[in-house]
């Protein structure tokens, strides 16, 4: 399924998961203007990694362990106006994060993680490797972030809310922090069914008690129009707004 944005294309070719709200959520919304180097882990068709290039000067290096999804994201960087500042590498991140030159040298990793911990998988293999955490959990994610991410950088993830209590479990055992937490409701008086996360190396607020700010997003009113919220993150990305 093919999806134009106001500056880009996405051709998904078959790969593992389409383009969608979440990842687009989590584009217009991670702090990537003055990112010099960024980091996208799993980047499926390129979504994330040519968001953050409109949105930065930055340079890109995204890495895609299947197949099909590396073929689609390595096309649609190539036919994007930024295809000069964008890097593919088809490989394991755990594999990626070994490389020295890797290690502490980004200062903005994005991630629209695998989501799925339990629950019967979908039934083509490159869709359940996208959709399952199986490939990459969530200890090995944190780790691999924790190796790349700067001391001054920053790693933004989304999640849906259900997953949140084992991912913070899991960011305990790490040295990283929860610096900003985002409830994401799909509809307006409706329970938060998305979470966007914000992570440092270092806490961002003096409370000893407590490193995060904790705010919320709406994407729609109950008359089915997008929020003014929504507008203005996404504006500069679909068509129609």
């Amino acid at each position: 399924m093919a999806f134009t944005f106001k500056q880009f294309h996405i051709d998904d070719l078959n790969c593992g998961m389409p383009v969608s709200t979440d990842g687009v959520i989590l584009g217009a919304w991670a702090p990537l203007s003055q990112a010099k180097h960024i980091l996208d882990i799993g980047a499926g068709s390129g979504l994330l990694s040519l968001m953050a290039a409109q949105r930065s000067q930055g340079q890109i290096i995204a890495v895609e362990l299947e197949e099909k999804a590396a073929a689609a994201c390595r096309y649609n960087m190539t036919q994007s106006p930024w295809a000069q500042r964008c890097q593919l590498i088809h490989g394991d991140i755990q594999h990626v994060c070994q490389q020295p030159g890797y290690q502490g040298h980004f200062d903005h990793i994005i991630c629209n993680p695998p989501y799925f911990e339990h629950g019967p998988k979908a039934n083509e293999q490159h869709r359940a490797m996208a959709r399952h955490t199986d490939t990459l959990g969530f200890t090995p994610l944190l780790e691999a972030i924790n190796q790349c991410l700067s001391l001054e950088g920053y790693a933004s993830l989304i999640l849906p809310i259900q997953s949140l209590t084992r991912f913070k479990a899991c960011l305990d055992q790490t040295e990283l922090y929860l610096v900003q937490e985002v409830r994401v409701s799909s509809v307006e008086n409706k329970a938060a069914n998305r979470v966007l996360l914000l992570l440092a190396k270092t806490a961002q607020t003096t409370s000893p008690d407590d490193p995060c700010q904790y705010t919320e997003l709406t994407l729609r009113g109950e008359d089915g129009r997008y929020t003014e919220q929504m507008i203005a993150l996404t504006k500069d990305f679909y068509l129609k707004l």
